[in-house]
This record gives C-alpha cells, structure tokens and sequence, in this order.
C-alpha cells in the first residue's frame, strides 16, 4: 500500500537543480497541482523533459513564468512566448528534439537501450554535432537516451497500490516518463481500491510508482 503525500511534501522531495520528465501535452494531462507546489516552494535551475512548454499560466508553463527552469527539451513552444522570450534573451537553454524522436529518446531511457536510429533530422540543424550511422545502405542519426531524476505524471485515477489508469488524450507521454526516471509521482484525480481498475486499463503498474499525491478537496 502506498501513502498518499500532499503536493508539498512532493515538492519537498525535488531538489533545485533536479531533471524532471513531466507529462502533458499543452497541459492535458499534466499534474497540475504539482506544478503549482513547485512554483509555490520556488524551485530554480531545473531541466524539464516534455512534450512542450504549454502556455502562460497552464501547466509547465507557470514553472516557465516563475523562472523555475533553466533548460528545456521539448518537441515545440510555439505556443508560449514566455519560453520563446527567455530562450532569445539567452536565461533559458532550448533543445527542440522532433516529437516521435523524443518520445523515443525517452523510452530508450526506460527500457535500457542504448539509443535509437532515425533518419528524422538528417541535413537539418538536429543533426549538428550527433554521430551518423549507416544499416543496409541508408544512413541514421543515433539519437541518445533520456532519462530524468523525477517523472511527474498525472493520471485519471490510482489504486492504493499505485496502479494508474489514464483518460483518453490525457494518456499522451504519462506511461512512457513513467519508465525512466529514478523516482516516479503520480497525481491522480481519485484512489480508488485494489481491483476497481480492471487489469487491462492499467497503464503504469504500481511497482513503478514511488510517491502517490492525495486527492484533491472536494
């Protein structure tokens, strides 16, 4: 049985400094109330691996306003001119990774591999600097893993043994972050008991998940 910890005391565990996988995409399915702990306990200097940066005020992107983050890994941040301001003014570092890579990038991390082969990027600016390896005559980019101290991931709903079951687009990168950090917190809407998540809908199994936010009041 896991016991369920405040946002604050979640927040408690993450050091300055620390590298966070954090679910979401433009803030769908992202754990809302951990961010808000992390901008209230002003963290500072930390990188965040995600899908994007949201949008002012949504999701990663009050960590962006509240100048928590130093450097960023994200597939776009078109849509949050806080991040595009900061990266410009050089206070942020920005490393745009195309999406299906980074997704796989990160899995990669999960799983063990020692990277992934793709062509996506080759004669671009994402294939400066990075080794290129040719398999039957075609040439790949070795993109390598990614892994963070922290994953945060928010989900539909938790049983008190830290099973998690996602909803519909709310599922997007959550279970795969879930594979490759040291340590994983899971935000979920509602606990529920052991066997009220059917097997199948389980998405991330409770032997991955360390820490368990308590419900939110009603």
């Amino acid at each position: 049985m896991k016991v369920a910890i405040s946002p604050a005391e979640a927040a408690a565990l993450i050091p300055d400094g620390a590298t966070l996988l954090i679910g979401g995409f433009m803030a769908v399915g992202s754990p809302h109330r951990l961010i808000d702990a992390l901008v209230a306990a002003e963290r500072k200097d930390l990188t965040i691996i995600a899908n994007d940066t949201a949008m002012p005020g949504r999701g990663i992107g009050k960590l962006i306003t509240a100048r928590a983050v130093r450097r960023v890994v994200a597939s776009h941040i078109g849509l949050n001119p806080e991040t595009q301001a900061q990266m410009i003014a050089g206070e942020l570092e920005v490393e745009l990774v195309p999406q299906g890579t980074l997704i796989e990038r990160i899995r990669a991390g999960g799983v063990g591999l020692g990277g992934v082969l793709t062509a996506t990027g080759l004669g671009t600016p994402v294939a400066d600097g990075k080794r290129q390896i040719e398999v039957d005559g075609k040439t790949y980019l070795l993109e390598t893993p990614l892994r963070g101290d922290f994953a945060l991931v928010g989900c539909h709903q938790a049983d008190y043994v830290g099973n998690l079951e996602y909803s519909l687009t709310a599922h997007n990168f959550n279970p795969i972050i879930a594979l490759a950090a040291d340590v994983v917190i899971a935000e979920p809407r509602s606990i529920v008991p052991v066997g009220v998540i059917p097997p199948d809908a389980v998405k991330t199994p409770g032997i991955l998940v360390d820490h368990l936010l308590e419900r939110a009041p009603s």
